[in-house]
């Protein structure tokens, strides 16, 4: 580095490019990782089986195919937004401060505006969380038929922030995991269909009128 800095503003100009292909490299083997590991779980991996992952055999246990698929997918994008994210502002950081700028005043705006940002992107965050919840304890899944609220349907698709249901006439439900606070699944358990009511018989001068 100190060849580098003797050369002046072209040396830390060469500083900071090293620094943005260190970040990239760095990002791209920890993709490579996280893919290998969603790979790994999306074709239940024997690694997961071992006794020191016992701990994790409730989130992985293997149900259908589809399922297990987007749910090591879900996590999977999930882990890499975050590690893209982190990498990304650290090393923009380091580039600032090797080019000679004053980062102080910068951390303390991205402070500022980091602040605003989750204010007004609760909800949005709150749905986050709660969509990674649901999806590592396993509280419902693709096919499974479930109750939130007064709507009954079957798990089409399971986001980060979104669930969507197809109910028994055909209309697609999308609901905030945000929104949900209680939610019953028919396909877990022994769930028994109530009986339908029998048939009220028509009183007899009223089917005197009709006939």
């Amino acid at each position: 580095m100190t060849f580098l800095n003797s050369l002046g503003y072209g040396g830390q100009v060469l500083v900071a490019l090293i620094t943005v292909i260190g970040a990239v490299i760095l990002w791209l083997v920890i993709r490579y990782l996280i893919n290998r590991s969603v790979k790994r779980v999306q074709s239940g991996y024997s690694v997961f089986k071992k006794p020191h992952f016992r701990w994790a055999q409730p989130a992985l246990r293997p149900f259908d195919s589809a399922r297990r698929v987007q749910r090591a997918e879900t996590i999977g994008g999930l882990l890499s937004s975050v590690a893209a994210l982190t990498i990304a502002i650290i090393a923009g950081l380091m580039v600032i401060d090797t080019l000679g700028f004053n980062i102080g005043p910068i951390l303390a705006s991205v402070g500022i505006v980091g602040i605003a940002i989750g204010f007004g992107a609760r909800e949005v965050i709150r749905d986050a969380f709660l969509g990674f919840f649901i999806t590592m304890e396993d509280q419902y899944g693709i096919g499974d038929t479930i109750e939130v609220g007064d709507t009954v349907g079957v798990v089409q698709s399971l986001g980060l922030r979104i669930t969507r249901l197809v109910d028994e006439d055909g209309a697609i439900w999308y609901v905030r995991n945000g929104d949900i606070t209680k939610v019953g699944n028919r396909s877990q358990g022994e769930y028994v269909a109530p009986a339908p009511e029998p048939a009220v018989p028509a009183a007899p001068a009223l089917a005197q009128e009709q006939s």
